[in-house]
């Protein structure tokens, strides 16, 4: 890659990030969550039973006290409740409410509108080479930072 295509590259993959974060955080805030609880709490209502919050934390690649600190925030809106683990008194699994349940939709309908906003007017043949570059990157990406799963945050 020569110097222009290089500061390209960076400057489009940060507007990128910073954009589709503000954007995404607009989105969220109408159903009263700030971006990364989307994850948490579509997640976890795919895991009917619940997840420790180790199994959460791991699922998401970050560490089990970030994951704490995430569900502390949204403990208020009623979106999940504690059970304890009966084979493990130090443990508490994390179970998705019918409120959290009904979030969903709501989150997966701003993802969409999101995807759709940021690549919908190009051909399908574009937007296939745009994911498949994208995700390329975030595989090499991923390799250098050490991380196997990443949210989209």
């Amino acid at each position: 890659m020569d110097a222009d295509e290089v500061m390209r590259v960076n400057r489009a993959l940060n507007k990128m990030g910073q954009l589709y974060r503000a954007a995404k955080a607009r989105k969220l805030a109408a159903l009263g969550l700030h971006p990364g609880q989307d994850v948490l709490l579509w997640l976890l209502a795919q895991r009917p039973d619940g997840m420790t919050v180790s199994e959460l934390a791991a699922r998401i690649g970050i560490e089990p006290p970030t994951a704490t600190r995430s569900l502390a925030r949204l403990e208020a809106g009623g979106w999940f409740r504690r059970e304890p683990v009966a084979t493990d008194r130090r443990q508490v699994r994390i179970v998705v409410t019918n409120a959290g349940r009904q979030l969903v939709p709501g989150i997966e309908r701003a993802w969409a509108e999101l995807a759709e906003e940021a690549v919908g007017e190009v051909s399908d043949e574009q937007r296939e080479i745009a994911i498949t570059v994208l995700e390329r990157a975030n595989d090499r990406l991923r390799g250098l930072v050490g991380e196997s799963v990443l949210t989209d945050e």
